[in-house]
């Protein structure tokens, strides 16, 4: 019964990493550009500079980060070994955000190093059903 209940748990880890990084991508593109244009209006070459550099490089973080959470919700969907890894070690860098990375970060942790749910994700057993 315990294993039922952690597949649940998965998938709402899942589904919560695939819509932050939904979101983290959107929100990315929206800052990324409010910094851009803050240096445009501004005139001045230098902050041009400045910004177009800080806005490339904040929004390729947090864009590597999205699309990296999309793919472990996506796997972690299909329980596959993989995104079990990456989600865990997505969760690790979530927990310095406070307070909604840390809570996702410590749900996460908690429910996929769970002995129950590593038995979910073992190669030799076949793929679970999409029931429950």
């Amino acid at each position: 019964m315990k294993t039922q209940e952690m597949k649940t748990h998965v998938k709402i880890v899942a589904w919560l990493y695939i819509v932050m990084g939904l979101l983290g991508i959107l929100s990315a593109l929206v800052v990324g550009a409010l910094i851009l244009g803050g240096g445009l209006i501004s005139g001045d070459e230098t902050a041009i500079q400045v910004t177009t550099i800080v806005a490339i490089v904040l929004g390729s973080l947090v864009v590597l980060l999205s699309i990296a959470g999309v793919v472990a919700g996506v796997g972690l969907l299909g329980f596959k070994p993989w995104a079990r890894i990456l989600a865990i070690i997505l969760s690790v860098l979530n927990l310095p955000g406070f307070p909604i990375g840390t809570l996702v970060g410590i749900y996460s942790l908690w429910a996929l190093l769970d002995s129950e749910t590593s038995l979910l994700f073992e190669g030799n057993n076949p793929p679970p059903t999409s029931e429950g």
